[in-house]
């Protein structure tokens, strides 16, 4: 495999009869802020978990930081800071001792340096000011701070990150997408996985985007930007023969609306000539009120590649 950060090669894994996810491949470039897209239930988290280790692939394979997984996992893994599917914490212990309990517990953790990085981390996360008390008093927003502290409690060359904001607030959720960035700064490659499109619009440089355990498309968010198709408006009482013209000129219309029964409407190729086709409904008689066009968004891209809407508040 490439020096990718991240690469998946086929990757398939079955419960039952359920391909909880069918076929992925994956890269992730060194120094990426890579966001994984989907609906809730598309696999995205099975598929983090198999990239971890955590579960075993049924087919295919994967790379972590240059190392094949499972077989190099103890020594890519203290190289990775992850979050997945929220922190476990201990309710009866402050959030610092948490912090310190989970430190501690990795054998390859500097003990002399372990108090300075827990105070680090939990400032970094905007929990200093909460760090003596129980965890078990922690919202849940709150909870995803101390998961996120723990996944920064050593400098990490990757960090998986599952639906980082969840639970936040709109001022923690700005404060988690401005960390992103600064890690992002430091070199550290950035996995997130979110189905929320603004987290990912907003912070990451590449994305892809999954479907019912499929990927549907992957790229840098400016490709997928440049994919996305030009619509046309067209405003007649004269309906019938402008989607007559349209059809020539290779155009499909979509189908007229009771909301708007004067306005035709139909997807652009890249190139095409609005110039020209104006001139055409012109020449057919067509009584023309107004013509535009406009660019398809992000969401409506990806609500075509999938069939399925996605949450765009963030």
């Amino acid at each position: 495999m490439s020096g990718a950060a991240v690469e998946a090669s086929d990757l398939t894994k079955v419960f039952g009869r359920q391909r909880a996810v069918d076929g992925l491949t994956l890269t992730v470039p060194h120094g990426s802020v890579f966001g994984f897209l989907g609906p809730n239930g598309s696999g995205k988290t099975t598929t983090i978990r198999m990239l971890l280790g955590l579960i075993a692939p049924t087919s295919g394979s994967i790379s972590l930081l240059g190392g094949a997984i499972p077989a190099a996992r103890a020594t890519v893994l203290p190289r990775v800071g992850a979050l997945v599917e929220g922190p476990a914490v201990y309710p009866y212990l402050s959030g610092r001792d948490n912090l310190v309990r989970l430190d501690a517990a990795d054998v390859s953790s500097d003990a002399r340096t372990r108090s300075a990085r827990v105070d680090a981390a939990l400032d970094r996360v905007g929990l200093g000011h909460a760090a003596r008390k129980k965890a078990g008093a922690y919202s849940l927003g709150m909870k995803q701070r101390l998961g996120l502290a723990n996944a920064l409690l050593r400098r990490r060359e990757l960090l998986v990150l599952d639906e980082p904001t969840n639970g936040l607030d709109p001022q923690g959720t700005r404060e988690v997408r401005a960390l992103i960035r600064s890690l992002a700064a430091d070199g550290t490659t950035v996995f997130l996985s979110s189905h929320l499109l603004s987290e990912i619009e907003q912070v990451c440089s590449h994305v892809a985007v999954m479907s019912t355990g499929r990927l549907v498309t992957q790229g840098t968010l400016e490709e997928l930007r440049a994919a996305s198709e030009r619509r046309l408006t067209l405003a007649t009482p004269d309906t019938d023969a402008a989607r007559r013209v349209l059809a020539e000129r290779g155009l499909t219309p979509d189908p007229l609306t009771a909301d708007a029964p004067d306005t035709v409407t139909a997807a652009l190729p890249a190139a095409f000539a609005v110039e020209e086709l104006t001139a055409a409904l012109v020449a057919a008689g067509v009584r023309v009120r107004g013509i535009g066009t406009s660019g398809e968004t992000l969401e409506d891209r990806f609500v075509a590649l999938t069939g399925e809407g996605f949450d765009v508040a963030g």
